[in-house]
């Protein structure tokens, strides 16, 4: 059986915590800013752990994260 491939997008997206959940920054931050206020713009800078659902698949595409 050969190596399974990771999905190179999901690796750049997700990062592994300690506990095994995946990391995530958070969208809406890359352009049309001038009508976000500040404090959204502060908000969606932090990471987020990624919801179960869908961590259950990302975790598929990144074997070993």
């Amino acid at each position: 059986m050969p190596k399974m491939k990771t999905k190179r997008a999901a690796a750049k997206r997700f990062h592994t915590t300690g506990s095994g959940k995946l990391k995530r920054m958070k969208a809406y931050k890359s352009h049309i800013l001038t009508k976000k206020t500040t404090k959204t713009k502060r908000n969606l800078r932090k990471a987020t752990i990624t919801v179960a659902a869908n961590a259950k698949v990302m975790k598929k595409l990144l074997p070993y994260e």
